[in-house]
């Protein structure tokens, strides 16, 4: 069985975030980038496919919790003999990339031990291991390809002033062979591997610095653990206190926009969807996609809640982003992106891993990059349309790139598109996508109307007037008194719950409540959470099944909000923010018969949907 989701913690430094477990085991880390290839990838297989584990022997961890507002980690264990604390965190350095674990024993005796197997690639890569002299102490190096690693702190049993177990230390290197380890699917060399068990009494304490480095040049000096820390405690929590929040979800409102910091590039901007790969949506089921990209939609929507949060100015990092995204190519506005921009993301599959829980195909690479979705352009300009109204001047490049993604949406005005669920089965013409086209017409409209801005405006407002009457007839069933999905055909879709945010149709308008009557008949399970769609109709072109997709039912509480709902919105509400981890940490969907969580975790669009539920009612509230 993998590791519950539930039982890890994200690390952050703006450039990557490695995963750690309840039990001290980093599971999943990606160098320099949230990704570049993994040299930890336990999380999609097992131990020996990389991880590195700190761990009291015979012991229970007691505590588990981030320092306030940050993402330094403590972990608390007790033995019989003792207890001692385990502080994790990434620095946040400009040009370096450092893991730091901590030890420090609180009381009594205790025994450490350390675990650590290396793999480069994904698991594919086995580094040359050996222990040399860095920095006036013992280091281990590790080097494969491109990529290097140099491990400081105690390695061996020359450990000064610590009691080390000398027949546990020991560096095993690439070819010799332990009887107990089996490679996934039947091949591999031996995965390297650093064991050391390190006694430990009351006061003392022992720290580990991971680095990478490019492996043609010299491995960096190791940072001072003491003073790294104090600066990353520093910067989390001297951004945390410029979120103003007054909802009564306010401790996991902050953790979720520190989540949504967390996974946004400190050069680049861009946030990535999730930190992981592969992360399935049905356990033992092959839809398990890589989200270590940047969708458009997720940067448009981050921008819009920093907005509503009066910080307009500081979301130019996202702003800027997108604008260098698109930059000239606004005839062929993708779906998503790489960090920086990078437009080729050709999936691919990693079939040397088992996968989590067994979920196969392991993938690399998303092909959704390829498909048209007609909503992305909607959502970019609903976001910057709320930037300009908050006084966030444009200038010739970033108005010059909106009327060019307003001709993209005319050059592409009757074109079917696979919708924003990402399906892999026929295009059509979805309701949700053809409504945020209407939104990208009206925001153009409404930017040479109340702002001056210059515009085929007659052309424009033609387009969005022939769209509404488009939509009426052909998105709406009278008979089934809703909305629907695609045009032509009954069933609908969670993506509806987003209409009144458009500006499109009312929150309390009949037809929208009737829409949300039928989602809640159709879509929602016996534990009262909704699903994205139904998957058996095959509309989607993917076999097997997913669970309730968070960001869904944080939209259905924002429409309960706005529509009357309020006592529903909370219990909603309540009901959902339960299933946070206890760190605050949501992945993508939910299994209500399992009671866990699935799919790629963090999620940043279950964290903004929590952000704008919350607002929602507070909104209603008063």
């Amino acid at each position: 069985m993998s590791t519950p989701l539930e039982d890890y913690a994200l690390l952050s430094n703006l450039g990557t975030g490695p995963l750690v477990s309840r039990d001290g085991s980093v599971d999943w880390l990606c160098l320099p980038r949230y990704d570049s290839p993994a040299v930890f990838s336990a999380l999609l297989g097992g131990p020996d496919d990389g991880r590195w584990r700190l761990s009291a022997v015979d012991g229970e961890v007691v505590e588990w919790r981030y320092l306030p507002h940050t993402f330094v980690l403590e972990t608390t264990w007790r033995t019989a003999t003792g207890r001692v604390r385990v502080t994790d965190f990434l620095p946040i350095v400009t040009d370096r990339s450092d893991l730091v674990r901590h030890v420090e024993c609180l009381e009594g005796t205790v025994e450490i031990e350390h675990d650590l197997r290396l793999r480069f690639d994904y698991a594919r890569a086995i580094p040359w291991v050996r222990v040399v002299d860095h920095a006036g102490a013992r280091a281990l190096l590790s080097l494969a390809g491109p990529e290097g690693l140099v491990l400081n702190g105690p390695l061996l049993a020359s450990a000064k002033g610590h009691e080390a177990v000398g027949q546990e230390d020991r560096v095993r290197g690439a070819g010799r062979r332990d009887p107990k380890h089996r490679a996934p699917h039947g091949g591999g060399a031996r995965t390297p591997r650093l064991t050391a068990r390190f006694g430990m009494k009351a006061g003392q304490s022992l720290a580990w610095n991971l680095t990478a480095f490019p492996s043609y040049e010299e491995p960096p000096e190791p940072l001072d653990a003491v003073q790294s820390l104090a600066e990353t405690i520093a910067f989390w929590t001297g951004w945390s206190s410029r979120v103003t929040v007054r909802t009564d979800y306010g401790p996991l409102v902050v953790r979720s926009f520190l989540v949504l910091r967390a996974l946004t590039h400190k050069r680049t901007g861009g946030v990535v969807a999730a930190p992981t790969t592969s992360l399935p949506e049905d356990p033992g089921g092959s839809r398990n996609w890589d989200y270590r990209y940047v969708w458009l939609r997720d940067n448009a929507l981050m921008i819009e809640v920093v907005a509503t949060y009066g910080h307009a100015q500081s979301a130019g990092v996202w702003r800027d982003w997108l604008l260098r995204a698109i930059a000239g190519d606004t005839h062929d506005v993708r779906v998503l992106y790489g960090l920086a921009g990078e437009r080729e993301l050709t999936e691919k599959t990693l079939d040397h891993l088992a996968g989590y829980d067994g979920s196969r195909p392991v993938r690399i690479g998303n092909d959704a990059a390829r498909q048209y979705q007609a909503d992305v352009v909607g959502e970019v300009m609903i976001a910057l349309a709320m930037l300009r109204d908050q006084g966030v001047a444009e200038n010739e490049y970033s108005w010059g790139l909106q009327r060019g993604l307003l001709r993209f949406c005319e050059t592409n005005f009757d074109r079917k598109d696979y919708g924003i669920w990402e399906a892999r089965g026929e295009p059509r013409h979805f309701t949700h996508g053809r409504v945020m086209m209407w939104a990208a017409f009206d925001r153009g409209v409404r930017a040479v109307e109340d702002h001056g801005l210059t515009g085929p405006v007659d052309r424009w407002r033609q387009l969005r007037d022939w769209l509404r009457q488009e939509i009426d007839k052909n998105g709406y069933d009278p008979a089934l008194g809703s909305f629907t999905q695609t045009y032509g055909r009954p069933e609908v879709d969670a993506s509806l719950l987003q209409l009144p945010h458009t500006g499109y149709v009312r929150p309390d308008d009949p037809r929208m409540l009737g829409t949300v009557a039928r989602i809640e008949s159709e879509l929602r399970d016996e534990h009262g959470l909704v699903h994205r769609y139904r998957t058996d109709t095959g509309m989607d072109g993917l076999d097997g099944d997913e669970h309730p997709f968070l960001i869904c039912n944080f939209w259905l509480v924002e429409q309960y909000a706005h529509s009357g709902r309020l006592g529903d919105a909370r219990a909603l509400m309540d009901q959902l923010v339960g299933y946070a981890n206890d760190l605050g940490l949501l992945s993508e969907e939910y299994d209500t018969d399992a009671g866990r969580l699935i799919g790629n975790f963090p999620q940043a669009f279950s964290h903004l949907g929590l952000i704008r539920a919350a607002d929602a009612i507070a909104a209603a509230s008063r």
